[in-house]
């Protein structure tokens, strides 16, 4: 068992190298509009990965991660201005009660599946995008919202990422133990449950694996992530808004899973850079950064009609591809 935990695989070295480029060199390169990018893109990396890995591996849709990053952002905001807690404290509170919230949210998946599942979670992002833009987000305010008029408390970030530098290091590090989280489940026995649930709910319980239970882990996973996500994101802004959380947000993140390839952990890192990224290169050329959309929807017709394992997936294959064409020593 522990062989298989340690074992790294060509994709999973992959990641770790690019992991390490991204915390070592972007940061001395980007300046500090981009960088303020690519930490954004770095949280929603995280977010994605969570919505990503349900649908991989359980084949639920969950229309409610951008919700929930903004339950964990609350939180974290709530703490921050509230209570003294040192920054890595209340980011796993904010992680934990996005947990719970997952769990809820969890709760019509025993019964339902499919389109129903995906409309049910729908809504729920519907309710919270309804909450967040009647109450607001802490910004220092006395009471249980925490809300005032005026400007928002300073926000305390960890005492090493004070610089926005260090930050983006700091978010990198999170994504990466993120999946290290991930593929540690998938390793497991709770992977090969859901893989047995993906296949056939009836074949499971047949097979003794309790569908309620592992279906409510995959949930609480996706809290998780989505509850750090949202943290660290309010860790880089110091002030959230309404407007980031909106139902249809979660409706995009997941389409870009799709296209980015969810099976992957290079799928979630695409579709955060299509959706974090790609708007503001648009935006730096002077193009309307609306035409991020029109590129969406023909990804994910690509995705849907060619490439059923997203753009990751086709570049693994390539990869596969020249590994056997050159590998081994041998002439193209």
């Amino acid at each position: 068992m522990l062989k298989r935990l340690l074992h790294v695989t060509p994709s999973g070295a992959a990641g770790l190298a690019f992991a390490a480029f991204a915390f070592l060199v972007i940061p001395a390169l980007a300046g500090k509009l981009w960088l303020s990018v690519f930490i954004s893109t770095g949280c929603f990396v995280l977010a994605i990965a969570g919505v990503a890995f349900m649908y991989a591996r359980l084949g639920m849709v969950s229309l409610t991660q951008v919700g929930l990053m903004g339950v964990g952002g609350w939180v974290m905001l709530r703490l921050n201005h509230a209570a003294g807690f040192p920054f890595e404290v209340n980011l796993v509170i904010a992680a934990l009660v996005t947990m719970v919230c997952g769990w809820i949210l969890a709760l019509p998946a025993m019964r339902m599946r499919g389109l129903y599942l995906a409309l049910v979670t729908l809504m729920a992002a519907g309710g919270l995008e309804i909450i967040f833009a009647t109450y607001q987000f802490p910004n220092g305010g006395e009471g249980f919202w925490g809300v005032k008029t005026g400007s928002a408390d300073a926000f305390r970030r960890p005492w090493l990422a004070q610089t926005p530098e260090a930050y983006l290091r700091y978010v990198v590090a999170f994504v990466t133990l993120g999946f290290l989280f991930i593929e540690a489940h998938r390793r497991l026995w709770p992977g090969r449950a859901w893989a047995l649930i993906r296949r056939s709910e009836a074949a499971a319980m047949a097979a003794g694996v309790n569908v309620t239970f592992y279906k409510m882990w995959a949930f609480g996973i996706a809290g998780v992530l989505a509850g750090a996500a949202g943290g660290l994101l309010a860790g880089s802004l110091g002030l959230l808004d309404d407007a980031t959380f909106r139902a249809s947000e979660s409706v995009m993140l997941f389409a870009l899973a799709v296209v980015g390839g969810a099976r992957y952990w290079l799928g979630a890192v695409i579709a955060a850079t299509l959706y974090r990224i790609l708007p503001a290169l648009l935006n730096n050329w002077g193009v309307d950064a609306d035409l991020a959309f029109v590129i969406f929807g023909a990804g994910l017709l690509h995705a849907v009609i060619t490439a059923p394992n997203g753009i990751a997936g086709q570049i693994m294959d390539l990869a596969a591809g020249l590994r056997a064409r050159f590998g081994k020593g041998g002439k193209p």
